[in-house]
């Protein structure tokens, strides 16, 4: 867990050093940095799909993770939801900067597999790369939308920390390079769909799709246990 604890640490200094940055940014150049974070996430969603698309063993299944993960989250409400609770108190658009945050932390290759390597090799590689790429990452979304931003780094421990347990005590081979690459090739289309969002684009709400990214778990869950 101490790769996880590094990363969590990084993202909350990174936060406070970036609202700190934030409170002598003119308004102009505040927009700015809205504009900045929306390309960059949009650039980030890209790349991430299109890098894995080509590798994908299930080139349905992305649509079939959209389609159920939408549904689901609509039914709930998840964004309407974290959007009502977090801008109620904060009077500002932190919930969009927060869900655009925890995407860009979570879902990613060494997110992912870090804790893997961490809780199998005791190999801190990855997790020490990302908590310097989440450094940075935090700071310019502080700057962009204030202190609040702190609030993605226990969901990042959850997250991280989750994937350990399971590495460590039930099965590290389950997260296997094809079982990452459809993660990938979903949440790279969450991380665009909230660039969009940010730019003013098109609200895809994009909380409401959340549960895509537990849709490909399932599907290898029982693929496993069926023997497919």
């Amino acid at each position: 867990m101490l790769g996880t604890i590094v990363n969590t640490i990084t993202i909350t200094l990174g936060a406070l050093v970036g609202s700190v940055v934030k409170k002598g940014i003119k308004p102009q150049y505040q927009d700015a940095m809205y504009t900045a974070m929306g390309l960059a996430a949009c650039a980030i969603g890209m790349n991430g799909v299109a890098t894995h698309m080509s590798q994908s063993q299930y080139p349905v299944l992305f649509i079939i993770s959209l389609a159920l993960g939408s549904l689901l989250g609509t039914i709930l409400d998840l964004n309407g939801r974290f959007q009502g609770l977090v801008n109620q108190r904060s009077k500002s658009n932190l919930g969009q900067g927060l869900s655009t945050g925890i995407l860009m932390y979570c879902i990613g290759t060494l997110s992912i597999l870090g804790p893997v390597m961490a809780a199998v090799n005791q190999d801190y590689t990855y997790l020490f790369t990302n908590a310097t790429l989440d450094f940075v990452t935090s700071m310019v979304l502080a700057s962009t939308y204030g202190v609040g931003m702190v609030l993605a780094a226990p969901v990042l421990f959850c997250w991280q920390g989750s994937i350990w347990f399971v590495a460590k005590f039930l099965s590290a081979t389950f997260f296997s390079e094809i079982l990452l690459c459809e993660l990938s090739v979903v949440g790279g289309i969450l991380i665009f769909s909230s660039g969009l969002g940010i730019l003013g684009i098109k609200d895809c709400k994009t909380l409401n799709m959340l549960p895509s990214l537990f849709v490909p778990i399932l599907f290898f869950l029982l693929k496993g246990f069926f023997g497919l």
